[in-house]
C-alpha cells in the first residue's frame, strides 16, 4: 500500500478514486504519567511517555485507514492528513484521513 501527503504519486497513474478512507482511535493519559509530565513541565525537556503514547496512536491510526484503503480495494492513499482533538480532559483522539485510490 502507498501511503503519501501528495495528491499524487511521482511515477504512477491514478486510475480510479475510490473515496474517502480513515482510521481513528482515542487514547487516554495514564495518571501516573501525568505526574512525571508535571515534573517535566516544571524543569523542562521532553515527555517521552507521551511522545511514545502519540507515535503509537498515530501508527494505529494509520493502520486503520490503510485496513479500510484495502476492503475498499485501494492500493494507495493520496492526500493523507492528521487531525488531532481532545475528547475530554485526559483523553485525545488521532484521525488519520486520506483519498483511496488503485494507481498503476
Amino acid at each position: 500500500m502507498i501511503i503519501v501527503t501528495s495528491d499524487s504519486i511521482p511515477g504512477k497513474t491514478i486510475t480510479k478514486s475510490i473515496g474517502l478512507v480513515r482510521g481513528n482511535t482515542i487514547r487516554a493519559r495514564h495518571v501516573g504519567h501525568d505526574v512525571v509530565a508535571k515534573l517535566r513541565h516544571l524543569v523542562g525537556g521532553e515527555i517521552t511517555d507521551y511522545t511514545k503514547m502519540m507515535a503509537e496512536s498515530r501508527e494505529q491510526s494509520l493502520d486503520r485507514m490503510v485496513d479500510e484503503a484495502r476492503a475498499m480495494g485501494a492500493n494507495a492513499v493520496v492526500s493523507v492528513r492528521f487531525s488531532t482533538s481532545m475528547i475530554m480532559e485526559s483523553a485525545a483522539e488521532i484521525l488519520a484521513y486520506g483519498t483511496a485510490v488503485v494507481v498503476e
